[in-house]
């Protein structure tokens, strides 16, 4: 195979999250036989990338090319890699590396929890253990170790897959981490590009109940179409979190902001309720610590997905049905969809979509 030119929207500095992106040729990893090259037709736009792009979450190493909701074709394939080939539509999300050691060497990838290895790579900001720099999907090509790759099901379309292989898979894995099914009542914090995937997650699963809640009611009718049950609006009912106290068995809070009103929100748990962060905000959380002591209540957070976790959701999806509510937008507008999203008129997740590739 030819060799291919690697390009993308790269992070220069902190104002890159202000439209500053620049499209500009990178040097990816060296390729091994464990490793697989993506052409890149779709990738997902997600929250984690502006807080990387922006040194948010601490410093970033930049230039940086984020993006990690990658859907394409392989187009080279080692030859150590196992069931993936050329011409297979495949995709990547927040991961692209872990040690995999079973045998007990690495606990988290031998308790089958790779998204959690202390050897991983993520698949931008991150190092390679040679040393190299990852790249993500805001670039014409994709290349990384095949231990995070999935194939994407027939039935889901690329620009709907991209999005479930971040914002999905972390919304969706506290549900089944919990046993979320015909008995739980569920609540999700936030209708917004996670938190839409939670609510139709729990659908899938056949939850007792599920119960969106945000500031206001503006997303209520959209919530309900993605199957909630109930709605509850934090900003415009003064006594919520007395009037709803003990309804729900587990939350998953998907919101980024430290000023969430966490202590009503565990007032939601009844007895042994569980309550689990998967949005980082940039600064810290405080609670009252009787909110969890009086109800044996518990907080806990979340991260991604292993691979394989990643097939079963995408497997149940595609079974159920399960669609991301996406706007797409071409690759060459990444900046200003960047923009728009700190803006926060997605609805519900943005995909760039690279024509050229869709088209050759």
């Amino acid at each position: 195979m030819a060799e291919v030119k690697f390009a993308g929207w790269m992070g220069l500095a902190p104002d890159s999250v202000d439209g500053k992106m620049v499209w500009q040729e990178f040097e990816p990893k060296t390729f091994e036989e464990t490793d697989i090259d993506i052409k890149i037709t779709h990738c997902g736009v997600c929250g984690s990338d502006l807080h990387t792009l922006r040194s948010g979450w601490g410093a970033t190493d930049y230039p940086v090319c984020v993006g990690h909701e990658i859907v394409g074709k392989a187009i080279r394939v080692g030859s150590k890699v196992k069931d993936i080939k050329v011409g297979d539509r495949v995709g990547v999300g927040a991961q692209s590396g872990a040690c995999l050691n079973q045998n007990g060497d690495c606990e988290a990838c031998a308790d089958s929890l790779a998204q959690h290895c202390p050897k991983g790579t993520s698949t931008y900001n991150s190092k390679w253990p040679s040393g190299e720099k990852s790249y993500g999907g805001y670039a014409d090509y994709w290349r990384g170790s095949s231990s995070c790759v999935v194939k994407i099901p027939d039935s889901i379309p690329s620009d709907i897959a991209a999005p479930m292989l971040c914002g999905g898979i972390t919304a969706f894995s506290p549900l089944t981490q919990h046993n979320a099914g015909p008995n739980t009542r569920v609540g999700i914090i936030g209708v917004g590009g996670l938190g839409h995937f939670g609510i139709m997650g729990a659908k899938a699963l056949g939850c007792k109940s599920i119960v969106a809640i945000s500031r206001s009611s503006s997303k209520k009718e959209d919530a309900m179409k993605m199957g909630a049950t109930g709605f509850i609006a934090t900003g415009e009912e003064a006594d919520w979190a007395t009037k709803y106290a003990g309804t729900l068995d587990l939350i998953v809070s998907t919101v980024s902001s430290a000023n969430m009103p966490i202590q009503g929100y565990l007032n939601l748990l009844g007895l042994k309720g569980k309550f689990v962060q998967v949005g980082a905000p940039e600064d810290g959380l405080s609670f009252n610590a009787f909110s969890l002591i009086l109800k044996r209540v518990s907080i806990g957070g979340s991260l991604i997905g292993s691979p394989d976790d990643i097939r079963e959701m995408l497997a149940l999806f595609a079974e159920k049905g399960v669609k991301t509510w996406n706007v797409n937008r071409p690759i060459e507008d990444a900046n200003q969809v960047i923009l728009d999203m700190e803006a926060g008129k997605a609805r519900y997740r943005y995909v760039l979509v690279n024509q050229k590739h869709i088209e050759a």
